[in-house]
This record gives structure tokens, C-alpha cells and sequence, in this order.
């Protein structure tokens, strides 16, 4: 897992959180009673599921401290704790088991989300929504600024690090036979930024952390020079000045049987 930093990745908090409010607004449930945020990163998912499900249990847990810190500031009433989702199973009572943007992160994470959904009682709900968007041209140049710069090992890093996100079958395959229902969608959002600037400033939240990790000061700034150059180039303005970010998402609500 790479190492995170919460005040850069709300610098587009709005942008981010949006996914989450859309797939929370297809849980089929109406009064759960535990509700856990898995991979709850700084909380903007949790405090939609605290405003959502009032008078649930809800908790958080990620593997970042530094996300787990500004979660707790933001919602100091809550409980969070440090955990990793691959060895995590739900706690008895469970009714809903939400993950926003984290299954990308971890190895296996297929397996995982069917032992997630298979530890719930009946009714118990998972909720899932998985970004897919390493093909994206931004992620393509993020591999050939890395070549370009003499550093192909960055890409291994990168990969290492980040987990295939499967076709919507294999997902679906995985979870119905331990479902009443799966609702599966995709969908692509674009989002408005203010020039290549910001696209890079996204990026640095998320996808370009592993490759700028293994650098010193000087050769991550020498990186990102050559990436905004590709971006700049890429991502051709629009008549106001603002770039539209494809971002490709995969969603998935499980109902256990």
C-alpha cells in the first residue's frame, strides 16, 4: 500500500466523495444496525454513511494513520482503527460492509470481497465501488515519464502496488452464488478541473504516489516537470480553461442470501 496524505487527497474532496454518495444511494437498507467504512480513508465516505444511517453503529478502519488521524477529527465521535482489509472479516451484527476506493489497493482483492460478503448474515449488505482507470491516458503517461526518465523500475513499483481490477463478470460470478441480488454498474465520470495544474495536483492523492515514493525531493520534482509537460500536451483545454479528468469507476451492492 502506498503512503497517503489526507490534505492532498481532499484537495478534491467534492470530486471524490461523489462516487460514494452513489453508491450509497443504491443500499437497499433502511435502519442497519453496524455499518462499517472499510478502507474509510479520512471519512468523507464514513460521515455520508453517519448522515445516511443516524442511529447505526458506524466505524472506520484503513491502513493509513495519517488518514485514520484526520477521520477521527472529523468525526471524533466515532470509532477508527487501524486495520488491513485483507485479513479483516465482519463483525457479528454487521449489516452493511461499504468500501470506496480501496479494493484497487489490495492483492486478491476478489477472494477478499467474496469472504467479506460470505461473512455476513442474511440481508447483510456490501457495497463496493473500485476505480478503473489504469488505462486512463493519465496513467499511461505516468508509465512513460517513468520510462522516459530512466526509472522502469517505478513502473514495477506502481504495479506491484495496485491490484488488476477484473471485468464486471468476474465480479459478479464471484459474489451471486452467495447473493440474493448483485447490482453491478459502470460509469464514467468527468470531472471538471481547473487546468493541467489540477489534474496533476488529483493525480499526486492518488495514482502517481507510488511512483513519486522511491524519489528524493530533486527527482520527484524532475518527474513531475516531465509528466505536466505529457499532461499539458494530453489534455487539451477547454474553451473556459477548464480539462475534463475521464475516470472510469466499477460499482457492486451484494445482498447475502
Amino acid at each position: 500500500m502506498p503512503t497517503w496524505s489526507a490534505g492532498q487527497y481532499l484537495k478534491f474532496a467534492s470530486e471524490r466523495t461523489r462516487a460514494a454518495e452513489e453508491l450509497l444511494a443504491r443500499v437497499p437498507l433502511a435502519e442497519p444496525r453496524a455499518v462499517v467504512d472499510a478502507g474509510c480513508g479520512p471519512g468523507n465516505s464514513t460521515e455520508l454513511l453517519v448522515q445516511r444511517f443516524p442511529s447505526a453503529a458506524v466505524s472506520g478502519f484503513d491502513t493509513s494513520a495519517e488518514m485514520l488521524d484526520a477521520a477521527r477529527q472529523r468525526l471524533p465521535g466515532l470509532r477508527f482503527v487501524e486495520a488491513d482489509v485483507a485479513g479483516w472479516r465482519p463483525p457479528a451484527g454487521t449489516d452493511l460492509v461499504f468500501s470506496n476506493a480501496v479494493m484497487q489497493w489490495v492483492s486478491g482483492h476478489l477472494a477478499i470481497l467474496a469472504r467479506i460478503l460470505g461473512g455476513l448474515e442474511a440481508g447483510g449488505v456490501l457495497a463496493v465501488q473500485i476505480p478503473d482507470n489504469k488505462s486512463e491516458l493519465n496513467h499511461v503517461l505516468m508509465r512513460e515519464t517513468a520510462m522516459d526518465v530512466g526509472r522502469p523500475d517505478l513502473v514495477d513499483a506502481a504495479e506491484a502496488q495496485r491490484d488488476r481490477v477484473h471485468p464486471a463478470e468476474a465480479y459478479y460470478g464471484r459474489l451471486a452464488p452467495l447473493a440474493r441480488s448483485v447490482d453491478i454498474w459502470r460509469t464514467t465520470y468527468l470531472h471538471v478541473l481547473d487546468g493541467h495544474e489540477a489534474v496533476v495536483e488529483w493525480l499526486k492523492g492518488s495514482g502517481l504516489r507510488p511512483y513519486l515514493e522511491p524519489l528524493d525531493a530533486a527527482e520527484q520534482e524532475g518527474f513531475l516537470a516531465a509528466y505536466r509537460a505529457r499532461i499539458a500536451t494530453a489534455y487539451p483545454l477547454q474553451a473556459d480553461g477548464k480539462v475534463l479528468l475521464r475516470f472510469p469507476r466499477l460499482f457492486m451492492v451484494a445482498v447475502r442470501r
